[in-house]
């Protein structure tokens, strides 16, 4: 089986990063695109698609179609698509939350392949507009089917090129897990934002967090449309890791009543070995930055030489933070980079430009 053409509904972050990379490693393979008129437009004057669908069934003119629209507005082109495919064509949906594709695939009967693939990247910001064809590089992409065969092999050997790993996994497996290492932290980050958030005596307290809160609550800032149906379609899960984490912060209280600060010390050891163990080429929900701390003088003109050093090697900075600064002496500078590629470029140059500069170990 040979797949020549591919109709992606949803021209997102995730379904437009999947059409810029086979754009970029198989242009030969024609893209079609089904979403808003204005996103159709702007993906076509970029050459990112080769038509514009505004129905939904043209979609089945193609071999392969991916489904990256909201979980429910995903399901039910499911339900619309998935009978009418024939015996060569394939559907997949590239959604956070498997388990509702699975169990509604079973109420239908159809000549296609059905693949349920989600892959584990991200970005804080969505839309076509921050779409990227190195989104996926290197990022584990969870594999959903019950029947796996020469079609499921056909798909991953074409997709192999966004440089999606690709893991076989159960649906109902893949949700417990999302719902421990994305859900939760999703909605604990956003509680400990809300909790920290608080007024005394002319005081807010939140002003006086530092560079580790923001780091630690970095996805708080996320949209709670983009989130409402991935909660509301793995609830269950979520409710179970929220009472799991509950009896965390319950240990955790009745340590500090006790003064048993054993417990708390073996807590800590425990943390630190796990956190240890997270493999840290992994990409996420969210596409980690890399950062390297710079000293630089309270002299005019610093900041500008710094930035046009890294700027005249080819290296972007995605954000920068004033960590500390004494007036008359200078300040400790935090810089980002969106690999750990470039974060190690920019330390090298900056040394060799005489900058005082650390690097992140990223743990």
């Amino acid at each position: 089986m040979m797949i020549s053409s591919v109709g992606i509904a949803g021209l997102g972050l995730i379904g437009g990063s999947i059409a810029k990379s086979i754009r970029h490693q198989s242009p030969e393979i024609r893209i079609c695109g089904f979403d808003f008129p204005d996103i159709l437009k702007k993906a076509e004057s970029q050459k990112v698609i080769d038509e514009s669908y505004y129905r939904s069934d043209k979609l089945l003119e193609c071999d392969l179609i991916i489904l990256s629209l909201p979980i429910y507005s995903s399901l039910n082109l499911f339900e619309e698509l998935f009978p009418q495919l024939n015996e060569n064509q394939i559907l997949i949906d590239v959604c956070s939350v498997k388990s509702i594709f699975s169990k509604t695939k079973k109420k239908y009967k159809s000549r296609g392949k059905y693949i349920g693939l989600h892959p584990m990247a991200g970005k804080e910001k969505s839309g076509f507009e921050n779409s990227d064809y190195l989104l996926f590089e290197n990022a584990v992409c969870f594999v959903c089917d019950d029947e796996r065969n020469k079609q499921t092999d056909t798909v991953l050997n074409f997709l192999n090129s966004t440089g999606l790993r690709f893991t076989f996994i159960d649906a109902e497996v893949h949700d417990k897990i999302v719902a421990e290492v994305s859900h939760l932290p999703q909605l604990v980050s956003v509680a400990l934002v809300n909790s920290v958030s608080k007024n005394k005596d002319g005081f807010s307290f939140i002003n006086f967090s530092g560079s580790g809160f923001r780091d630690m609550t970095r996805i708080a800032s996320s949209d709670f449309i983009l989130w409402k149906e991935i909660i509301q379609a793995n609830k269950q899960n979520i409710i179970s890791s929220l009472n799991d984490f509950k009896d965390q912060i319950d240990s955790l209280i009745t340590n500090l009543e006790s003064d048993d600060y054993d417990s708390l010390d073996s807590k800590f050891e425990s943390a630190n070995k796990n956190r240890n163990e997270i493999p840290f080429n992994n990409k996420g929900f969210i596409q980690p930055l890399y950062d390297i701390t710079v000293f630089l003088e309270d002299k005019a003109g610093t900041l500008n030489r710094l930035t046009s050093v890294l700027a005249n090697n080819n290296l972007n900075i995605k954000d920068i933070e004033l960590l500390k600064i004494r007036e008359g002496s200078g300040g400790n500078f935090r810089l980002y980079f969106d690999s750990a590629e470039s974060a190690q470029k920019a330390y090298q140059i900056l040394k060799e430009n005489n900058f005082a500069a650390n690097l992140s170990t990223g743990k």
